[in-house]
């Protein structure tokens, strides 16, 4: 009898009276497309060319053109969470990344790593005939993993890649940075003018042509997960000079003519409103000449930064074209939250002060001034104010790190030719991070398994948008869709949004750092209400015209919150004194 169960043929005592047998490999669909997964890091929902930004960004402008942008696309409101969702197509507490991976808290919506039940879309693709490839930030796995002797198995190739390159952690140095490929740590090239963002390219060009060389006939999934424009703003000083002028105007204009410009695009209606300034940004015009010389600088090396990256995502747009590759694509692009809050209100040439607490205004535009020149140099972390982050989001509401959509609304471009009824259209419909895998499997047949690696798998919590590629006025298949991030809350239900912003905001490195980690009293949290079908931007409070209304959702919140592991609240700060620090190892190599 033989061992291998698989084997069909039979088997005698010799070969002439035996029958061979050759399982049939596993193969893709007939015709199955190839999946591209291209995300930003804190970039707003107004800084692409094609959303209103005046910096350039021709690339994606190009797969706007020739695909879809999506206004009403939902994301987490920060960075590892997002990209939970994304590739698992969970909710970011139901795949155990309720915050960053740096922390455990020691509840299972705060594990602060993957859950084995809800594996990633490349561990669903590799049983099922694809090439899966990976280059970029992972940010998915704690950093006390990554040494030379593992865990290994939450590191990216044991959770669904066949190959890749990138930082582990969630920010590095653009001129030299932290790398692993594959399964060990590597030195970044040394070459003149490296960047990691041309090196992530490289390398995604690279992968995709041996895959090619080797299985020229077998589709690949690849995710291309930039550090760009996360701080360090680091790009070379061209591309700062040439900003410096475009925004010299300030951070007030900047946000009107972003507005003007996107009711010209049709991506919001005629007579939508900017909001009120974010708590805490002040008018530009309060601030003197030397101190807007020092905010212009850093906004042009945020811009400089969203141009550069563009113009190497071109060269693997390029690259899959000459290969033929790129119509035989889904390519869905989008940023991981809003533009970033944590520069502070004036910015600084060292953002993790956002983790520590930062010195005065006063004293951050000194420390800016006085080093002018060297802004995106890499001896400096530099990052730029609020006020430009709040124009990055234009016309919405706070940022990154809340609930409200600021935080929470993505620029999502989709390019997939075949299927889409109008090149260059725009959508409507209200989706989240967790319906783009299902999204891909529905277009390459890939079916979610019931088990992966003898682990029982949950269900997806996302939902394809397929149908939006052909429907413009179709609408959603969404029908509620809970937000929850370190007490910032918020539900979306048919149309409404209730949201509520809950302080203090308390960073967990202040409270390592010896902070107070008093949890305020949840209850007492002003809970808000928008009609968003009418209101886009959360403009029109209507909690106390509807608080029959308001009080359902907030019912259907924490019943969501419930479901999805999401509980308790106040896990971040309240559990983080005594947790296990997964932090980064210093010397990663030794």
């Amino acid at each position: 009898m033989p061992t291998d169960e698989h084997f069909e043929g039979t088997i005698g005592r010799t070969f002439a009276d035996s029958t061979p047998h050759w399982p049939e490999p596993v193969r893709a669909a007939e015709g199955a497309p190839n999946i591209v997964y291209v995300l930003y890091d804190d970039l707003g929902f107004s800084d692409f060319g094609c959303f209103g930004s005046e910096i350039e960004t021709p690339t994606v402008d190009r797969l706007a053109a020739e695909g879809l942008r999506y206004t009403n696309f939902h994301v987490t409101p920060l960075c590892s969470p997002t990209r939970a969702c994304l590739l698992t197509g969970r909710n970011h507490h139901s795949s155990g990344m309720g915050m960053v991976p740096n922390f455990s808290i020691g509840y299972p919506g705060y594990r602060g790593q993957l859950n084995p039940s809800t594996a990633t879309i490349g561990e669903m693709a590799q049983t099922q005939g694809y090439t899966t490839l990976g280059v970029g930030k992972w940010h998915l796995t704690p950093m006390t993993h990554f040494t030379g002797a593992g865990p290994f198995h939450q590191w990216p190739l044991q959770r669904g890649f066949d190959r890749w390159y990138g930082t582990p952690d969630g920010l590095t140095n653009q001129w030299k940075p932290d790398l692993i490929k594959d399964n060990h740590w590597v030195d970044a090239p040394d070459k003149p003018d490296y960047h990691f963002t041309a090196d992530i390219i490289d390398n995604a060009i690279s992968f995709v042509q041996d895959h090619k060389n080797g299985a020229a006939t077998k589709p690949f999934f690849l995710y291309v997960a930039f550090c760009a424009p996360h701080f360090p703003h680091h790009v070379p000083k061209s591309y700062i000079e040439k900003y410096v002028p475009v925004f010299e105007k300030g951070w007030d204009a900047t946000r009107s003519d972003r507005l003007e410009r996107q009711k010209a695009l049709g991506l919001i209606g005629a007579d939508t409103p900017l909001p009120q300034r974010n708590d805490g940004v002040k008018a530009w015009d309060e601030y003197d000449d030397e101190a807007k010389e020092s905010m212009v600088r850093l906004q042009a090396a945020f811009a400089g930064m969203v141009q550069h990256t563009d113009e190497h995502l071109g060269r693997l747009v390029a690259a899959l074209e000459e290969m033929g590759e790129l119509d035989n694509t889904m390519f869905v692009l989008f940023s991981d939250n809003g533009a970033s809050q944590e520069g502070g209100p004036v910015g600084s040439m060292n953002s993790m002060r956002f983790f520590t607490g930062y010195s005065s205004p006063e004293a951050e535009l000194k420390e800016i001034h006085e080093n002018l020149d060297q802004i995106g140099e890499e001896q400096w972390i530099n990052n730029y104010g609020t006020g430009w982050s709040m124009a990055g989001n234009t016309p919405l509401k706070r940022w990154k790190q809340d609930t409200h959509g600021g935080g929470v609304r993505s620029p999502l471009v989709i390019r997939f030719p075949g299927e889409i009824a109008d090149p260059g259209g725009i959508r409507t419909q209200f989706h989240h991070a967790i319906d783009i895998t299902p999204t891909a499997l529905d277009v390459t047949g890939i079916a979610a398994p019931d088990q992966v690696k003898g682990v029982d798998q949950k269900p997806l919590e996302g939902q394809s948008m397929r149908y939006t590629f052909g429907s413009p006025e179709a609408p959603t298949t969404k029908r509620v869709q809970y937000f929850e991030m370190n007490g910032q809350r918020a539900l979306w239900q048919d149309g409404w949004k209730a949201v509520t912003h809950h302080e203090p905001m308390i960073s967990p490195m202040l409270v390592l750092s010896g902070a107070a980690a008093e949890v305020t009293d949840f209850d007492s949290d002003r809970w808000e209400l928008y009609h968003l079908d009418t209101d886009w931007n959360e403009v029109h409070d209507l909690a106390d015209q509807e608080p029959e209304r308001l009080a359902a959702m907030v019912a259907t919140w924490w019943a969501e919150a419930e479901a999805h592991d999401a509980l308790p609240l106040g896990a971040v700060i309240g559990g983080i004194q005594g947790a296990p620090l997964h932090g980064r190892q210093r010397n990663p190599r030794s």
